[in-house]
């Protein structure tokens, strides 16, 4: 393995890949720098399915690059048990993929209206897809449980980390500095898991 490539272009979440990446030792890279650019249609019905996808359709490019590279990509999201898990797989395009975070947080808080802290659990999901050099395919998943928050609260995170409340921290993953937020994010766990599937297979 001479690098690694994360199929994404934001740059909130390439931030966390690379610090919680750094001791495999081997460059972490988006697919902006490693010249790479292409539209990807994530039309899976689950958040490996789309995972996958991205991964896949990063790999095929990446080839003509360089043959030692292993392409990861992840999809991610909240799920409101409220409002029937959503927005789910939708997360990132929920409201529009250009509407602003804080539009699509306060439209949450507000389809939560009333309802009682007990009924406003929630969840973080991520699923890591890795193509390696060899075509072979692994998938990882993590998961944070929560609550929905009755107000943005803290700037250190991006999203919907704001609005998404821990009981046990009495803070939001936005309020938590980024160290404590990647030991215990969903994104963490399932990037945690797929350092060891990379370690395992030594490629």
């Amino acid at each position: 393995m001479e690098k690694i490539v994360f199929a994404t272009g934001n740059a909130g979440k390439m931030k966390e890949i690379k610090e919680i990446m750094c001791d495999l030792k081997v460059p972490v890279l988006s697919m902006k720098e490693a010249g790479l650019e292409l539209e990807i249609e994530e039309n899976g019905s689950t958040f490996e399915e789309n995972a996958v996808i991205k991964a896949k359709a990063v790999a095929a490019a990446a080839k003509s690059i360089d043959q030692g590279i292993v392409v990861l990509a992840d999809d991610s999201g909240l799920e409101v048990d409220y409002l029937n898990k959503e927005p789910g797989v939708y997360s990132a395009r929920y409201m529009g993929e250009d509407t602003s975070y804080r539009i699509k947080n306060q439209s949450l808080i507000d389809r939560l209206d009333g309802v009682p802290d007990e009924k406003r659990t929630a969840r973080f999901v991520c699923a890591i897809a890795a193509v390696m050099p060899d075509g072979d395919v692994v998938t990882t998943r993590g998961v944070i449980e929560g609550k929905i928050g009755y107000e943005e609260r803290g700037t250190n995170g991006f999203g919907y980390d704001p609005i998404f409340y821990l009981p046990d921290m009495s803070r939001s993953t936005a309020e938590l500095m980024p160290e404590e937020k990647n030991n215990i994010s969903h994104r963490g766990n399932a990037l945690q898991a797929m350092k060891e599937e990379l370690k395992k297979r030594r490629v």
